[in-house]
């Protein structure tokens, strides 16, 4: 495996009183280190995956768990050939994982944490309900066995599902429930709701996929496919080894290579998801945008579009 940069993900619920603040000490830290990728802070906490050379990055988190609200901050690593992110950001947020369910809050009750290792026992259980709590997307490259997609486009929308499952299931008769997501943010807030909601055994993955993917053998996973990831690796597979997908530029769907071997995948232009959405003038512009792109790389340059280069000038 290629240690040209070090990837961590990270996140933490914790009271944070003074954001403003916190983010500028963070953005020099990073500028300073290195450091590119998203970090979000709102009130509840903080999230989000950085990337940097190692030494760069070990140095921008001994910055992060000096303050003492973060000294034990849960992070989960991997590693690229190449940088993952174009730029760092910084963002003040009113959630950093968005529900928009005030009840659902992981710094007053959570569900039971499971650790990697007891997790397949646990899902085995034939009364367990296992559900996946990312998005559609998300679930169709890779998911465990007989796990539920609740078929969410956004986080918001699991809540539509939890109210399915509260008029399948009435109150007394509801199953334990077993959740996960990629690095366990998202299961913190919805085994939160689930309980307010009158779920009474809830359990989740914890350190998420990536945990699990990182620490299990590939012999004796329960996981099938690549989980994916939010930055240029796509999606990664057992030993958190980078994945077979790619994204689509048009519509940014994760593509395996099945997808790209299809007729309507045409590479920066169109795929078989956005073929029928997207009409001739838009993949023309799509074809230029590709084509300026490769010449930027034979110019040894990145191309990063007229609104990368923008948020670069902070405008």
């Amino acid at each position: 495996m290629s240690e040209n940069y070090k990837i961590a993900a990270l996140y933490k619920f914790v009271t944070i009183e003074d954001c403003a603040i916190l983010r500028s000490h963070l953005t020099a830290a990073c500028e300073t280190h290195g450091v590119h990728g998203t970090l979000l802070l709102a009130q509840e906490g903080i999230n989000g995956t950085i990337a940097a050379r190692p030494a760069g990055l070990d140095k921008f988190l001994d910055i992060l768990r000096a303050d003492p609200r973060f000294a034990d901050i849960e992070i989960k690593y991997s590693y690229a050939s190449e940088q993952p992110f174009l730029r760092m950001k910084v963002r003040l947020k009113q959630e950093i994982v968005t529900l928009r369910a005030p009840e659902a809050d992981p710094n007053v009750v959570v569900g039971q944490y499971v650790e990697p290792q007891d997790w397949n026992d646990l899902i085995k259980n034939s009364n367990m309900l296992v559900i996946d709590t990312r998005n559609d997307y998300e679930y169709k490259i890779g998911t465990f066995e007989n796990a539920i997609d609740p078929e969410t486009a956004s986080f918001t929308e699991f809540k539509k599902f939890v109210d399915g499952l509260k008029s399948k299931y009435p109150e007394g008769e509801r199953p334990p429930i077993a959740m996960f997501c990629t690095g366990g943010i998202r299961c913190e807030k919805a085994s939160a709701y689930m309980i307010e909601h009158g779920f009474d055994e809830v359990y989740h993955l914890k350190g998420g996929i990536l945990k699990y993917l990182e620490v299990m053998p590939e012999e004796e996973s329960l996981w099938h496919g690549e989980c994916f990831v939010f930055d240029n690796r796509v999606a990664v597979k057992h030993g958190l080894e980078e994945g077979t997908h790619t994204l689509c530029f048009a519509c940014r769907m994760p593509l395996s290579p099945e997808d790209r071997q299809s007729k309507d995948f045409k590479e920066g232009v169109s795929c078989p998801h956005c073929i029928k959405t997207h009409d001739e003038e838009l993949r023309a512009r799509h074809a230029e945008r590709h084509r300026q792109v490769q010449l930027a790389k034979k110019r040894g340059e990145a191309h990063l579009g007229a609104a990368a280069r923008k948020a670069l000038r902070g405008k």
